[in-house]
């Protein structure tokens, strides 16, 4: 059948299964827009306040729920304002297909009005990425497009459809099913074998995974490696929520802010078994100094991630699911009592090394830990938990108690202040579960214009607000090493986020105590819609432990002093 370019993007994104896209309308995609009003019975749009805003709920959909999420944005401004959120979803291994509008093929490269270079301005932050100058080639660029985004580790790909091939008319011929990802490559049985002597003979085996958990759905199969060998478990911000916060050989996450037992472990191991992480700077500290003590076994889908930023004993690419599921089978079955009670003396370690900084002695305040203890009380089991980035978001990464994958959301490699109401609102969508962002001041101004949004599509949204102030993760770096020079970190902000909060439409309360935010949360969780919850916070509260930057285990601050 012919019909337009604009009529074939929209049943190509229904084609792949695409229930939901979010955008902002323009002169560049108005024929895209009006397809979308007339299939407005089989396809979902979910109008942003923002560009940026879309982008990230795009993100939220997609991390939410497995499924790759769509963003449309017109030319020019509309889709510069994608470049944040498609690098978000980038660095966060996130599968997302983002669809611009451009000029005219005849017009492009003349400066005309709305008029950028998009494909080249994200060359760096997409897996791929396609200009369509060719009605003949538009089908297929977008099945591919999704192909690709969701194949071995996913990412972000951008479609780039000047105006002429939207209104040009072609010949559509719809597939039966969405297209398949490239298949997964399996680990040789070679490397596995190689990989079960080294645990066979390590003594004080540690298992330290990332998001390639999550995204490769290998829970499963993780907790019964961990098992098998008697392996403590110790994961990247990406990881967590992999497997449930209560599982007893789970430590936490470690790292830069990870729990001190966590980090202790991993440094103490003789063998480390990555899988699914990238040994990124803030989960290394010193390069030089971070694998002095234990051989490394890294397991990875990516091959590019392989002894690029730690050189590994053993490297293995290949599907993780598959890699763990087999390893399962061939591995001896291990008991390590001495590696055990070391780890069990290293909790107990942390809990007196950190009882005072998770607690003051000032009585009936709120303290963060109080925030998110409160707030997981009232949240159910597969509510989406979701982080801007800040000193909140490393609180909820250390104290929120996840039960199941998918349910937390935060921006971890390009660490985006803004990144959450938008995902916050992708992920509700997703899944039809209430949301839950913890974030803070600084972090909720960026784009706190996405209230109305959920406002208006009725999210089911909690937004808690850790609001000291001041920007508190930049401030408590000048504390520790810029002698507190504390330079335009105070916010100083006449901001009434109540009053904001109820302008657009929300419900909201300002909470000082932990009996307020009890009563409110209550509220707030029983209510359908939007709600925001202002929590006053003490802005000398920091982040501890503390890896130092460029740091080694050594150095991990456990007080200020």
């Amino acid at each position: 059948m012919k019909i337009s370019g604009a009529k074939i993007v929209v049943e190509t994104l229904i084609e792949q299964g695409c229930d939901t896209v979010f955008g902002y309308p323009g002169g560049q995609v108005i024929n895209l827009f009006d397809e979308l009003y007339l299939c407005r019975d089989r396809i979902k749009h979910v109008l942003s306040a923002h560009e940026q805003g879309a982008a990230h709920a795009a993100d939220g959909y997609a991390r939410a729920s497995g499924k790759v999420g769509v963003v449309i944005a017109t030319s020019g401004p509309g889709a510069t304002n994608l470049v944040t959120g498609i690098a978000t979803a980038y660095l966060d291994s996130v599968p997302l297909v983002a669809i611009t509008g451009n000029v005219p093929c005849s017009l492009i490269g003349r400066d005309s009005f709305q008029e950028v270079d998009i494909v080249g301005i994200t060359m760096p932050v997409t897996k791929h990425n396609f200009i369509v100058k060719d009605i003949r080639e538009l089908a297929e660029t977008i099945r591919t497009a999704f192909k690709i985004a969701k194949s071995g580790r996913p990412g972000p790909v951008l479609v780039d459809i000047p105006k002429d091939v939207q209104t040009a008319v072609w010949d559509f011929e719809p597939k039966s099913e969405p297209i398949r990802p490239y298949p997964l490559k399996f680990v040789s049985e070679g490397k596995l074998k190689k990989a079960v002597e080294m645990i066979n003979s390590a003594e004080r085996p540690y298992i330290y995974f990332g998001g390639g958990i999550i995204s490769g759905k290998a829970s499963e199969e993780l907790v019964k490696l961990s098992e098998k060998i008697d392996a403590p478990m110790g994961c990247s911000l990406m990881g967590l929520s992999a497997v449930p916060s209560d599982n007893p050989r789970f430590l936490g996450m470690n790292g830069m802010h990870g729990h001190y037992a966590s980090s202790i472990a991993q440094d103490e191991a003789d063998l480390v078994i990555a899988l699914g992480a990238r040994f990124s700077d803030r989960a290394t500290g010193k390069k030089e100094r971070f694998n002095k003590n234990f051989k490394i076994i890294h397991i990875d889908v990516d091959n590019a991630e392989l002894n690029k930023n730690i050189t590994a004993d053993l490297s293995i690419n290949g599907d993780i699911k598959d890699a763990l599921f087999r390893l399962v089978s061939m591995a001896s079955e291990k008991k390590h009592p001495d590696w055990h009670e070391r780890i069990e003396q290293l909790k107990y370690e942390e809990k007196i090394k950190l009882s005072g900084s998770m607690h003051n002695a000032r009585e009936n305040t709120l303290e963060p830990s109080d925030i998110v203890e409160i707030i997981s009380r009232h949240a159910g089991e597969d509510d989406i938990i979701v982080t801007d980035v800040g000193q909140h978001q490393m609180w909820t990464a250390q104290c929120y108690p996840f039960k199941k994958p998918r349910t937390f959301l935060t921006s971890g490699g390009l660490g985006t202040m803004g990144f959450g109401v938008g995902a916050g609102i992708g992920a509700s969508v997703a899944t039809g579960q209430r949301a839950v962002l913890f974030t803070g001041d600084g972090s909720f101004g960026m784009n706190l214009n996405e209230l109305a949004t959920a406002v208006s599509e009725n999210i089911p949204l909690v937004i808690v607000i850790m609001n000291n102030g001041v920007l508190g993760m930049v401030r408590q770096w000048q504390t520790l090493f810029f002698d507190r020079h504390y330079s335009n970190t105070t916010l100083d902000r006449k901001t009434d986020f109540v009053k904001l909060a109820e302008a657009f439409g929300a419900k909201s309360a300002r909470v000082f105590t932990p009996e307020q935010l009890e009563k409110t949360a209550r509220e707030a969780f029983e209510y359908s819609g939007t709600f925001v919850i202002d929590c006053a916070v003490d802005c000398d509260k920091f982040v501890l432990p503390m890896l130092p930057p460029g740091g080694s285990i050594e150095d991990i601050i456990t007080e200020i002093k």
